[in-house]
């Protein structure tokens, strides 16, 4: 088992791997880190240096900026370095798998210019196929030195579920077991989307809105209660756009981490819906994605 951290040599995939490594070192796992080069730099290099030669370079650089993320200090956990070649996010979720991989921790963005590789865009292609959960750090977050940053940055974990999706008992128990880790409280939420349309002068229309709001308080009231007392849980339910909701939600009442549950699809893996898709593009805390475990 191990925890695998995709590098791509910028800020963003530094503040990662130090997430990565504190991660690393309290589950007593391995630490992977993983850089891709694109197939026509490696044809370009074998032409002009020999066979390897980019990925060779590649790898001192890997251990290069390991060696200065960590100040010449690493972790003292296993680290193995890993080159890979072809799309990032299928040479990701490869190692991920082949690798027993228990965690992928990668920055929502990445590198920009010259030095741009796969962050960003290719997180996302991660998200929608993983079968692994995926911590998805902030580009501006430099990452901890320990658990107890964490625990210091982490006041409250916010875990949004949608209350028809299967899954939702198992999200929340994702991240209770994270909560009780770090001594965090849940704050649990629903959002109601406003109805669209409604048809004129219908009977109910003025209770539709009550109706929904009390059916969502009692299920997560009542899936709240089927749980252990530590963390405290506390269940929410609010009127808005989801996504928008959430990130306000997380920045108001100071939640360091966002445990969102990956829905299943009927193809293989899990795939991202759109309200974690602008979650993840606008909320500036931690994102945990978890994809639906086999039955």
């Amino acid at each position: 088992m191990t925890i695998l951290c995709p590098i791509d040599f910028s800020e963003p995939s530094r503040g990662a791997l130090r997430y990565a490594a504190v991660a690393a070192s309290y589950a007593g796992e391995s630490l992977t880190l993983l850089t891709v080069n694109d197939p026509l730099l490696e044809q370009a290099a074998a032409m002009a240096n020999g066979p390897g030669s980019l990925d060779a370079d590649a790898l001192r650089e890997l251990r290069k900026f390991f060696n200065d993320t960590f100040s010449g200090r690493p972790p003292s956990v296993p680290v193995d370095f890993s080159v890979a070649t072809g799309k990032p996010d299928a040479e990701i979720l490869r190692a991920a798998v082949e690798r027993k991989a228990r965690l992928i921790v990668m920055s929502s963005r990445g590198a920009t210019g010259i030095r741009k590789l796969f962050l960003g865009s290719v997180t996302e292609r991660v998200l929608r196929a993983t079968t692994v959960p995926v911590l998805v750090t902030p580009p501006a977050d430099a990452g901890p030195a320990a658990v107890d940053d964490i625990r210091k940055t982490v006041r409250r974990i916010l875990v949004p579920v949608d209350i028809t999706f299967p899954g939702m008992a198992q999200t929340v128990e994702g991240a209770r077991q994270i909560g009780v880790i770090l001594g965090a409280p849940i704050l649990l939420v629903h959002v109601i989307e406003p109805v669209r349309a409604m048809v004129p002068g219908h009977a109910f229309a003025a209770n539709v809105d009550s109706e929904r709001r009390d059916h969502a308080e009692q299920i997560l009231q009542d899936l709240v209660d089927t749980l252990p007392d530590d963390p405290r849980i506390e269940p929410l339910v609010m009127f808005g756009e989801p996504a928008e909701e959430v990130a306000k939600i997380a920045a108001d009442r100071q939640a360091g981490l966002i445990v969102m549950g990956l829905h299943a699809s009927a193809m293989p893996g899990a795939r991202m819906g759109s309200v974690t898709y602008r979650v993840l593009s606008i909320a500036h805390e931690l994102v945990l994605a978890l994809p639906p475990q086999n039955p």
